[in-house]
Parts: C-alpha cells; sequence; structure tokens
C-alpha cells in the first residue's frame, strides 16, 4: 500500500551469533520466524535474547502451516517460557500465521508490521550528514572493499567523506538492492558504497565527515587504539602463565587452519565455530582469517606452520595455486559451513590419541 519497508534477514545457523545480535541493533521491528513442525529451537530463544537486548518490538511469524503435522498452538505455548506473550494468549506480541510456499498470511504480516511501526512513530532526519551500521564488507576482485551500509538517519550522497571503524573512504558509488547506481540513499535504504581504503568489520558504523584529513585522522586513531589494545591484550602474559601455557601445550595437540571466505560476516561466523571444536587433547587454531582470495601469502603462512588453508566462496588465485602445488599445501574449498565445521572435526578427531 506504498508503505516502503527493509528487510534485513539473518541467518539462522548456530554459527551465526553475532549477526543476529547485530541484525537486532539495527532493526527498528525483529520478526521472529518460528516453524509450526519445528516449534522453539535454540537459535529462536538466542534470537528473542538478542532482541530483548536491543530493546525492540517483536512480531512472531509462525510458518510452515501448509504442513500436514503443523501445529501453531504449541509454538504459542513454548513461546510462553520465554516470556514472549502472543495475543492469542491475551499478550502483547502480534502474531501471523503463514506459509512462504503458498503465501498464506503474508498480507496479514505485512500489516502487522505496518501497525507496529505506526504505535512506534519511527522517524528519521533526511536532512542532515548520514549516520548508518556495516551490515556486510567484502573485498571484491573489480570493485575493490565493498560496503553494504544501512542508512539510519540524514541522506548518504555520492562524493561524501566517511569514516566507517578503522577504515576511512569517499563514496565513489552506490548501488541499491537492484544493482542500480544511485546518487543518494535517505534514512532505512541499504546501499552497497564502493571507494572505501579497507575492508570494514561488519557491525561498524558509518559517519560522514567534512574533510577528508579528518576522516584520514579519526581511522587512524582508532586503528592504533585496537592495535594497542591487541598488543595490551598479548603482553599481559606474566612468565609464570607462560610456563603452564607451555606445559598446557605439551599435553594438547594443535590443529592449525587458515581461513579465508567472501564476505566478513562469514568469516567471522566460521572462526567463531571453530573456537569451540576441541577438548583436553586437541584444539582448533586459527592462524588467519581474511576476506577475499587465496594469495600468495596466505600459502607462505601456511607453509611455514603445516596448516591447511580453506577457503569459503572463495578460489586461490593461479601463483596461490602454484605456490600450494610446490609446498604441498592442502587447499580446501567450501560452500556450506556445515561441511567445514564437520571436516574440521573429523581432522581434530584424527589428532586424539
Amino acid at each position: 500500500n506504498g508503505t516502503k519497508m527493509t528487510f534485513l534477514d539473518t541467518p539462522g545457523h548456530a554459527a551465526f551469533t553475532s549477526m543476529r545480535s547485530r541484525g537486532a541493533q539495527v532493526t527498528d521491528i525483529v520478526v521472529l520466524v518460528v516453524a509450526a513442525d519445528d516449534a522453539v529451537m535454540p537459535q529462536t530463544i538466542e534470537a528473542i535474547n538478542h532482541a530483548k537486548a536491543a530493546k525492540v518490538p517483536m512480531i512472531v511469524a509462525i510458518n510452515k502451516i501448509d504442513r500436514p503435522d503443523a501445529n501453531p498452538d504449541k509454538v504459542r505455548t513454548d513461546l510462553l517460557q520465554h516470556e514472549v506473550i502472543v495475543e492469542k494468549m491475551s499478550g502483547e506480541v502480534q502474531d501471523v500465521e503463514v506459509s512462504a510456499i503458498n503465501g498464506t498470511g503474508l498480507e496479514e504480516l505485512l500489516e502487522a508490521i505496518t501497525l507496529q511501526s505506526e504505535i512506534l512513530e519511527l522517524k528519521a532526519n533526511p536532512n542532515r550528514a548520514a549516520t548508518g551500521a556495516v551490515i556486510e564488507a567484502q573485498l571484491d576482485v573489480g570493485r575493490g572493499p565493498v560496503a553494504t551500509v544501512l542508512v539510519q538517519n540524514g541522506t548518504l550522497r555520492q562524493g561524501d567523506i566517511f569514516v566507517v571503524g578503522e577504515q576511512w573512504g569517499r563514496v565513489r558509488a552506490m548501488e541499491n538492492d537492484h544493482g542500480e547506481r544511485v546518487k543518494e540513499a535517505g534514512p532505512s535504504v541499504p546501499v552497497e558504497v564502493l571507494g572505501l581504503n579497507g575492508t570494514p568489520e561488519a557491525g561498524d558504523v558509518l559517519n560522514v565527515v567534512e574533510t577528508e584529513a579528518q576522516a584520514r585522522e579519526i581511522a587512524e586513531y582508532r586503528e592504533k587504539a585496537a592495535k594497542d589494545k591487541r598488543a595490551a591484550a598479548g603482553a599481559a602474559v606474566t612468565l609464570d602463565q607462560l610456563m603452564a601455557n607451555a606445559k598446557a601445550n605439551e599435553d594438547v595437540n594443535e590443529l592449525p587452519i587458515l581461513v579465508k571466505a567472501d564476505v566478513q560476516g562469514s568469516a567471522e561466523a566460521i572462526v567463531q565455530a571453530m573456537e569451540k571444536i576441541g577438548n583436553e587433547e586437541v584444539r582448533v587454531r586459527v592462524l588467519h582469517s581474511g576476506v577475499g582470495a587465496i594469495t600468495e601469502s596466505d600459502i607462505g603462512l601456511a607453509e611455514a606452520s603445516g596448516s591447511p588453508v580453506f577457503g569459503f566462496n572463495v578460489r586461490a588465485n593461479a601463483p596461490a595455486r602454484n605456490a600450494a602445488n610446490q609446498k604441498g599445501v592442502e587447499i580446501r574449498y567450501y560452500s556450506v559451513i556445515y561441511d567445514l565445521v564437520d571436516d574440521v572435526k573429523a581432522a581434530a578427531s584424527g589428532l586424539l590419541s
């Protein structure tokens, strides 16, 4: 009916915790999708907690009601345990029964979202310098570092100078969700921004500043602060701790790996999943993770540490492939996060006594 909405879809897989948490922080309304034949899963509970922590109102979409074993009322009672009380249970949370396959209830869902947004009186001022959040960032072969930004306030225009996390840049070009070039993006509009000096982290905040010098200064200050923080974390180890660690490391086998992924969010999710693998005898150590194709320097690092290289939705470039063949470094490609995690688990259990 002419109302504009931007949907931000976060993956449900367990590895993407931080992505869901960021998703809750940059949205105005959370639509919690629960399968009617599955009821409430661990990730559902986690999503509820993220929404509560970000103090964002929730609408429950009970999906797959076309399935023969669908039981929407079980979903409603299950949600009660997590203090989500839907309207049918005389609570305040709107719930809509939908079927993604048949399109049932989707109109009602849109109406529920519109109603909720009217109650919230969501407003933003388009006539000011833009601020926004980075949803995803990647290193594109032809276009360089690209960030997907959701503008939250003000209007982002071509030529604007901005700072985002430890990076800065000038908006060289912007593309909307249809891949069309646009000159400006107002509040609640997602765009891909070109013209950064490096790949920002997903979740970084973008702020438009007045001069390039200012942008550079802020970015450099943040980079230095982050470096100092990392150094402090590494330096705060006493000799006793070093001895204890060395002793512990004799009993623990390490499986070192290198990870390269197509986008920042995937790299982060893989590293977090890897940190969870392991026990008293063996642990997985991610030596390096990054965004973009597998390069010769990655192969060099892998050879020095005797680790395999995992590519998630990226390939190795030709020099890297040749180097890997010469040095006997194994490169493995994946496009499904489950497969990668399972293979690393299998490799780790191979190291168990």
